[in-house]
């Protein structure tokens, strides 16, 4: 024992001289590391305002419970355990082991949120029983207008593993969020702001002790749109019951003052973490809810492309102002058998290409496509927007198409027929455009060629301050008419459209105090069957019913607003016709005054008794439309600059 003593003492003391003396730092740190954990702390995400300031996504206070599962000894006895004291559900459950496989062990994981206070208190009264589990003061993602501004707003959710993959961990330490759709998407950057982080002291067991350092990191910036709330609702709400899509902005600026897409969804249920159920029926349902119908539907603009044709056979100089053609109903091409019937089966007669504006002659436009060709129709169509990305600062916009010889080779490996380039006149056939397209493409007529890449995006007001960047809009390059004038003598047409009795929006803009310029547009879904072509529209299964769209600018002597609207199945254009009259009035007056019935679907058998009028109207001359003086321009409310 005496030998083997001092042996011993010398095993003992190397170690403690490696502890003490050679490396006391490098243990200290390592003891240090044990008791003191850096703990991330998330940014505060930015808010959104609509150009009035209301608040279009907010911040609101909410107790989360949360676990920190190296500090629990057995993760489900403590779930079980919780479930009398706070409402727990297997969506819950689910979305909390989810989250901890993408945490680290160490940092708190959200196991609810939003308790009441009734669980917290029971929570308190419990909580010496629940180690590693405790109640945090955080903020919850609320959207006050819900399904009003689902789509152009859009929503926070999880971050997935695709997407954890792809993300800067030094931008999301903390976060378990980050923007899906909308806005929210689109801003990710601006919104999102800088995690910081905390020091925290913990005892042997892990519970916290004190706080040795704070970094708040920065909060995201609040971002102002260009949405105006009012013109949003009343656009939603004048839709009825028809789906599709509104969009009207500012032909001056570009900027988006509403855009809706019918049927919305509940943005608030991805800010928990939608259940699969929920989101398996969200996307199963036959009306498409989750579909951004103003962005990615891709319609057949029927006649509301005609102005834009006008303007292409005046600038080839293939048709001037005067040019008239004869419409009885229908025409054939050389060597064919084939009719392309007129919308009007009595035909339209002799008519001049203003008053086939007005009238929306499709034999007028046939002729004029014959003339033009469809390698002009589409060098000149596109620099209107159409069949291409309007480039608008919101996700997932589709580009559409407007066809060509070439489209068409590389797709089918088939050449172009005439047929054809009748078909693509009239906004039918290949042609496929999103709201988006048509609203540009609108603003575009509205300001003689000029414009603005459409944008929801304002003003940036940065943390703390209250001083805003605003976002200039970004000019399009300019359509140059060899002949300006043509501008004016397709747009007195379109103001013909509803302001003379032969128009066909006659009916939502004659008692209109403001100068109107629109047109109509009704697009075939697809071919139907012969036994529905008789039939009358309240016949026609509602699924095989015409599109309706309608394009408007207003005042047209100074635009300040275009809008497009496109009700589905909506039979005829001027239904559509009734959503742009009230969105323009919200807008420019502050108020509806469109008197109309509550129910859209009367509007629909009426307008569908117009169309029977004239198909039967015997007398084929139009009366010469009179210009109708403007009167005097209409501003739109004042918006906010400054909060």
């Amino acid at each position: 024992v005496a030998i083997f003593c001092p042996a011993l003492e010398t095993m003992l003391l190397i170690p403690l001289s490696s502890l003490q003396v050679s490396q006391p730092d490098y243990y200290s740190t390592r003891a240090d590391d044990h008791r003191m954990r850096v703990v991330p702390v998330p940014p505060v995400r930015g808010l959104l305002y609509d150009r009035n300031d209301l608040s279009l996504a907010q911040n609101k206070p909410a107790f989360v419970l949360e676990i920190t599962p190296e500090q629990v000894q057995d993760l489900k006895t403590t779930l079980k355990e919780l479930e009398p004291i706070v409402s727990i559900t297997p969506k819950d459950i689910e979305r909390f082991r989810d989250r901890v496989r993408k945490s680290p062990r160490y940092q708190g994981v959200p196991l609810r949120n939003n308790l009441t206070m009734e669980e917290v208190a029971r929570f308190e009264i419990n909580r010496h029983d629940f180690h590693g589990v405790d109640v945090t003061a955080g903020l919850t993602r609320n959207y006050p207008f819900g399904a009003t501004t689902s789509h152009v707003v859009g929503y926070v959710g999880g971050i997935n593993e695709a997407e954890l993959q792809k993300l800067n961990p030094d931008q999301y330490q903390g976060l378990t969020q980050m923007g899906k759709t909308g806005v929210e998407k689109n801003h990710e950057d601006l919104l999102r702001g800088i995690p910081g982080s905390k020091i925290i002291e913990a005892n042997a067991y892990g519970r916290p002790l004190r706080e040795l350092d704070y970094d708040g990191g920065k909060p995201g910036d609040n971002l102002y749109l260009t949405l105006d709330e009012r013109v949003q609702e009343v656009a939603e709400q004048a839709m009825g019951d028809f789906e599709g899509a509104v969009i009207a902005i500012d032909p001056r600026t570009g900027e988006i003052i509403a855009m809706v897409s019918k049927p919305g969804f509940d943005p608030q249920l991805f800010v928990e973490g939608i259940d699969a159920p929920t989101y398996k029926a969200l996307n199963e349902d036959p009306d498409r809810p989750l579909f951004n119908r103003a962005l990615q539907g891709i319609y057949p603009p029927g006649s509301t492309v005609k102005p834009a044709m006008a303007l292409t056979g005046l600038e080839y100089n293939v048709v001037a102002p005067d040019h008239r053609e004869y419409c009885s109903g229908g025409m054939t091409l050389p060597n064919s058998s084939h009719v392309y019937h007129c919308w009007k089966h009595s035909g339209h007669g002799s008519i001049s290409l203003p008053d086939a504006i007005t009238q929306s002659c499709d034999v007028f436009f046939y002729k004029l496509s014959m003339l033009l060709g469809i390698d002009r129709m589409h060098e000149s169509m596109t620099q209107f927007g159409l069949g291409h990305l309007t480039g608008v600062d919101l996700p997932q916009e589709k580009a559409g198409l407007y066809p060509s010889r070439e489209w068409k080779q590389r797709t089918f490996h088939q050449g172009w027929y005439p047929g054809e380039t009748l078909n693509t006149a009239i906004g039918q056939g290949y042609v496929q455009v999103t709201p988006m397209q048509l609203v540009q493409m609108t603003a575009r007529i509205a300001m003689r060629g000029g414009g603005f890449k459409p944008h929801i995006l304002h003003a940036i007001q940065a943390p703390g301050s209250k001083t805003m960047t605003l976002v200039p809009p970004e000019p399009l390059p300019s359509i140059v008419l060899q002949n300006p004038d043509s501008w004016e003598t397709v747009i007195q047409a379109m103001v013909n459209v509803t302001t003379t009795q032969h128009g066909t929006g006659y009916a939502m803009g004659k008692t209109a105090p403001y100068l109107i310029a629109a047109k109509t547009g009704t697009a075939q879904v697809a071919g139907l069957n012969p036994a529905f072509k008789n039939r009358s529209i309240a016949d026609t299964p509602f699924h095989l019913r015409d599109q309706a769209l309608f394009i408007a600018f207003a005042p047209a002597d100074n635009p300040q607003i275009a809008v497009v609207a496109v009700a589905e199945h909506g039979s005829h254009g001027s239904i559509a016709g009734i959503i742009v009259r009230k969105v323009m009035d919200q807008y420019l007056l502050g108020k509806v005054t469109y008197q109309d019935p509550a129910d859209l679907k009367k509007e629909e058998a009426a307008a569908a008794a117009v169309v029977e009028q004239q198909d039967d109207d015997t007398d084929d001359t139009a009366d010469e439309p009179q210009p109708v003086p403007a009167p005097a321009a209409i501003k739109p409310p004042p918006r906010a600059r400054t909060r």
